[in-house]
């Protein structure tokens, strides 16, 4: 069984990620920051993490995503970035910290599973 990790400052963006990835057999943790993402990707090396962009806190999803892909034990995780903003800045910046993609929110539900699908087969 894969294990995802979605991480969203706000709970009801991580509660529709979950209902969204219960339609298959995944182990799905929370985190609502970029500390709590890192502390759990060390913990429980997750195949997935679904990564807001941005959160409050010391740690962004970019920064997140640049420590967990800069750790030898982590770097294999996939991670997907999950952002309000469709800017060319954070395409580049998404990419320059070794994210494996991005989704644009507002999402649909089906476009989410066929990404998380598409990911976890690479």
């Amino acid at each position: 069984m894969k294990t995802i990790l979605v991480v969203d400052d706000r709970a009801e963006i991580r509660e529709i990620v979950k209902v969204t990835l219960s339609i298959e057999d995944f182990t799905i943790l929370e985190a609502k920051n970029g500390d709590e993402a890192v502390r759990l990707a060390r913990l429980h090396k997750p195949d997935l993490i679904i990564m807001d962009l941005m959160m409050p806190g010391t740690i962004d999803g970019l920064k997140a995503t640049k420590i967990i892909k800069a750790d030898n034990r982590l770097n294999a995780c996939k991670i997907i970035i999950l952002t309000a903003r469709n800017q060319k800045e954070d395409e580049e910046a998404i990419a320059q910290v070794g994210a494996d993609d991005y989704f644009i929110k507002p999402f649909s539900p089906l476009e989410l599973m066929n990404k998380v699908d598409q990911i976890l087969s690479e």
